[in-house]
C-alpha cells in the first residue's frame, strides 16, 4: 500500500509530456475520478482523434502531398496503474460493459498491474500512395462523416464508462465498509439475549401465579434451563 502510494504520488507530480502539454477535456473527468481513488493512478491517455497523416501534411495540402497520405481515427484510450488485481478486475468489466470491448490488463515481472481501456471501433484509411491520390473527393468526404460519426459514439461510450465506473467504485466501497457476515451474526444473538434478558426483568414483576401461567404453555426442560442460565450470566 506503501509503496503504490509512493509510485503514484511520482508519477502524478511528473509533467505532462504529451503533445498538448495538458489532460483532455473529453477525458478529464474519467482521469480525475480514478486518480481522486487511493487504489488507481493513471498513466496515460486520450480522449480520442481524427487526423490526417502524411509526415507533416494537413487536409489543406492533400492535393500537393508526395507521400502516402492516411486517414485515420483513434478511439479513447486510458491506461490505468492499479493497486491490486481486483481492482484492475473491477476496471476491466466496467470499460467492457461500456463497449471498450479491447480492454486488458497486463501484470509486470516487477507486480506492476496495469489496466488499458481500448476498442476496435477504429478507422484507417490509404488515401494517396506516393503523391497519387487514390480515392475520389467524394470518397473522402464520405470517409469525414463516417469518422465525425464514430467521434460521437466515442464521446456516448467515454460518459458511460464515466457513469457506470463511478457507480462501480461506490459500490465497491459500500461493500467493503458493510458489517461482515460473523458480526451481523454476534449482533443478532446479542439482540436475542436482550430480549430475553427485557422478558425475565418483566417476569420479575409479576405475581407467581402470573409467572406460571405464562411459562405453561413453553413449560419443557430445554426452556427452563436456558432460563437457569441467563439469571447465572
Amino acid at each position: 500500500m506503501a509503496a503504490f502510494r509512493q509510485q503514484k504520488a511520482q508519477r502524478l507530480a511528473r509533467a505532462d509530456a504529451s503533445r498538448k502539454g495538458a489532460l483532455d477535456e473529453g477525458a478529464a473527468a474519467v482521469v480525475q475520478l480514478l486518480n481522486g481513488r487511493a487504489r488507481f493512478c493513471t498513466t496515460s491517455s486520450c480522449s480520442g482523434r481524427l487526423v490526417l497523416v502524411q509526415g507533416g501534411a494537413a487536409m489543406t495540402a492533400l492535393q500537393k502531398a508526395t507521400g502516402d497520405v492516411v486517414l485515420k481515427f483513434e478511439p479513447f484510450v486510458l491506461h490505468v496503474l492499479c493497486q491490486e488485481l481486483q481492482d484492475a478486475q473491477l476496471l476491466q468489466s466496467v470499460a467492457i460493459e461500456s463497449g471498450f470491448r479491447n480492454s486488458g490488463i497486463t501484470v509486470g515481472r516487477g507486480g506492476k498491474i496495469v489496466m488499458a481501456v481500448r476498442s476496435t471501433h477504429c478507422l484507417e484509411v490509404p488515401l494517396s500512395h506516393k503523391g497519387k491520390l487514390m480515392v475520389s473527393e467524394e470518397y473522402i468526404e464520405y470517409l469525414i462523416q463516417v469518422a465525425n460519426q464514430k467521434m460521437e459514439e466515442n464521446t456516448r461510450r467515454i460518459d458511460r464508462f464515466y457513469k457506470r465506473l463511478e457507480l462501480a467504485l461506490k459500490m465497491a466501497i459500500s461493500a467493503n465498509n458493510s458489517p461482515s457476515e460473523e458480526t451481523e451474526k454476534n449482533r443478532s444473538v446479542y439482540i436475542h439475549r436482550r430480549k430475553r434478558k427485557t422478558i425475565l426483568e418483566q417476569d420479575v414483576h409479576t405475581s407467581p401465579k402470573d409467572r406460571n401461567e405464562e411459562l405453561q404453555p413453553e413449560d419443557d426442560t430445554e426452556s427452563n434451563l436456558d432460563i437457569f442460565a441467563e439469571i447465572v450470566i
